[in-house]
């Protein structure tokens, strides 16, 4: 999820079934002693009489017993007789072991061990210097296994919900149908489908489902009351979504194109994300990550109708380090070069994340709204003038906390005439609206994006796939 870069904070441009085992069952056993008489005409066998016809002398053969022990045809049929199959008891069924489409088998039935694959891992090029030894310590303390493991779940429920997306989202889908498909992917693979009071809390989305196309740069969802955008040919759309669990988001992001023209765009973005991700590291200056991703992003150019246009890196955003229940921790990494100092810490994680535009590479507050997210500095109550507005900030709290939500999410509530309130909670500061940005029309913009962690000796990169 894209994160401002402080000083542009507030910028706004108003230009724009198999069948039973039973049913094929069959008993082949021989025929009861004596019925072939009444199919062959007698009971002889062998030269021991052939018809039932006169020999000439006016006498007729004697039957042959049908007890006789030297039966041909009584031993053959004896033969055939074969036991009747047992039917073999069914056992407990097989764990599954690959997803369905779309996602909805639990990913803890998908890995019953509890054992979460770890993300690709990285070494550091550089050793790190003893620095800021308390809050390390602490944050070793808050990064217990299970933690480790909860975000590697998080990060494998991102993968398999992104790699439908990538196999079966096509033009002709809504947006809408690709974020609620997205969304109930990710609730059904977490088994937390948040419509219990605290559920969302313990495990769901990490923030709304951002679908931008071409010169909408971020934070575009859509919500209700709007019309509905259709996926065309010719879009570039960027995916971007979060998983949760336990307040700490997986936050991963890439972009689908269906005209090979854009190609050279999302490698530009790809190849700045990687760079900044394998200049990241503890000790590691934020100004020294946001030159090297600059420098690769910089290097592409893309031509679109014939005219050649230079990849820009988008100055107004920036990757960011991620919190317990906070999308932006606070620490920002630009895409252009800089003198920020500050340096990235053993135990933290960061959203390494970068924009690339064909137009101006600025970004402004277009008409809408993304979502909304709850000041954390506001007070737990205060005086409202809005009833209404208690009711929402109650249930804000209850079922999202920090985490940024949408109107759609508020509906699956079953929240109604909700405008009002929040629009005092806003007022009185309780509550922050975001808006969708964007690049200037008729440019295209592209987005890609890795969570990572910094371990003591090694990064790893949570989210990586085989896909990006």
């Amino acid at each position: 999820m894209g994160s401002k870069t402080p000083e542009n904070e507030g910028h706004r441009n108003h230009d724009q079934d198999e069948p039973s085992k039973s049913d094929g069952a069959r008993l082949a056993g021989g025929e009861p002693r004596g019925s072939h008489t009444s199919r062959d005409g007698d009971g002889s066998l062998g030269d021991k009489g052939g018809d039932d016809e006169s020999d000439g002398d006016g006498r007729q053969t004697s039957p042959v017993s049908l007890e006789t022990p030297t039966s041909t045809a009584d031993a053959d049929a004896k033969k055939k007789k074969k036991k009747p199959k047992k039917k073999k008891k069914k056992g407990p069924a097989s764990p599954p072991t690959k997803q369905s489409s779309p996602p909805r088998i639990l990913v803890s039935d998908l890995f019953p061990s509890g054992n979460y694959p770890e993300g690709e891992v990285q070494l550091y090029t550089k050793p790190r210097t003893a620095a800021a030894e308390l809050r390390i310590e602490a944050l070793r303390q808050k990064h217990d296994a299970e933690f480790l493991q909860n975000y590697r779940k998080a990060a494998e429920v991102h993968r398999e919900t992104r790699r439908w997306v990538q196999e079966t989202v096509k033009p002709g889908h809504t947006l809408r149908d690709i974020a609620e498909g997205i969304e109930d992917s990710v609730r059904a693979l977490l088994g937390h489908q948040g419509l219990e009071t605290g559920d969302g809390l313990k495990a769901g989305m990490g923030f709304p489902t951002g679908l931008c196309l071409n010169h909408e740069v971020a934070h575009y969802t859509p919500n209700p009351g709007q019309k509905d955008v259709v996926l065309k040919h010719e879009d570039v759309m960027k995916v971007d979504f979060g998983v949760h669990i336990n307040g700490w988001i997986v936050d991963s992001a890439f972009t689908m194109s269906f005209d090979p023209t854009y190609d050279n765009l999302l490698a530009a973005v790809k190849d700045a994300t990687n760079a900044g991700i394998k200049a990241a590291g503890i000790d590691v200056r934020i100004c020294d990550v946001s030159a090297e991703i600059q420098e690769a992003m910089e290097s592409y150019e893309v031509e679109i109708g014939g005219k050649t246009y230079p990849v820009k890196p988008v100055r107004d955003l920036s990757a960011h380090n991620i919190d317990q229940y906070h999308i932006h921790g606070g620490k920002s990494i630009p895409f252009v070069k800089n003198k920020d100092q500050t340096k990235m810490e053993e135990g933290e994680v960061f959203a390494i994340e970068t924009f690339g535009s064909t137009g101006r590479g600025r970004i402004y507050e277009d008409n809408g709204i993304y979502g909304y997210g709850l000041n954390h500095n506001a007070p737990l109550s205060m005086p409202l003038p809005v009833v209404s507005a208690k009711r929402l900030h109650k249930t804000i709290r209850d079922n999202f906390g920090t985490i940024v939500f949408c109107r759609r999410y508020l509906e699956r509530l079953g929240v109604e005439r909700y405008l009002a309130g929040m629009n005092c909670l806003i007022s009185n500061g309780i509550v922050e609206p975001y808006a969708p940005l964007a690049d200037i029309k008729g440019s295209y913009s592209a987005q890609f994006e890795h969570t990572l962690i910094l371990h003591e000796t090694q990064k790893e990169i949570l989210s990586r796939g085989d896909d990006y």
